[in-house]
């Protein structure tokens, strides 16, 4: 699964406007209006080599994306004194896209271990709470696990069921 399609999905889940896309890119500190808005969420033929239409999200426009839907859902947050003002990127060389999603939504919409395993519940798969502290663990931690795509879709699924019905 690649940034756009997770993107789609989160949009789809959530019930996100175009618009409302666009402001949370640009509360993330990417530039983006609503005609990209709408090649980024262009869905990609996998017979074609490449499509002229769609617009790439890169993993650091991703991230700019999930840190803008904090903001977007929770307000922005006043730095502590000493701190840069500046949010500084959480994605390193190798991080995986999946593990950030459940970490940024969890924060975003303010969820519970208790609601993630319910979203995972309604989608068909039963997640411990083990299992799930290490999917949301920082890596490089010793419990530290890779979030796959099934986690990620059957997670994307699990809120589409609960906030859409």
């Amino acid at each position: 699964m690649d940034n756009n399609d997770i993107l789609i999905r989160l949009r789809y889940a959530l019930e996100i406007k175009n618009k409302e896309m666009a402001e949370i890119f640009n509360l993330g500190g990417v530039e983006v209006t609503v005609p990209e808005v709408i090649k980024i969420l262009t869905k990609s033929d996998d017979d074609e080599a490449e499509n002229d239409e769609q617009i790439k999200c890169n993993n650091s426009m991703f991230d700019s994306f999930l840190n803008g839907f904090i903001i977007y859902k929770r307000g922005k947050q006043e730095p502590k004194p000493g701190q840069p003002d500046t949010l500084e990127t959480s994605f390193k060389k190798s991080a995986n896209v999946n593990n950030l999603l459940l970490k940024k939504v969890k924060i975003a919409l303010a969820l519970t271990t208790e609601d993630m395993l319910e979203l995972f519940e309604k989608a068909g798969i039963t997640v411990t709470k083990g299992e799930l502290g290490a999917l949301l663990r920082k890596e490089g931690h010793k419990n530290y696990k890779e979030c796959g795509d099934k986690f990620a879709r059957n997670f994307l699924k699990g809120l589409a069921i609960k906030y859409r019905g």
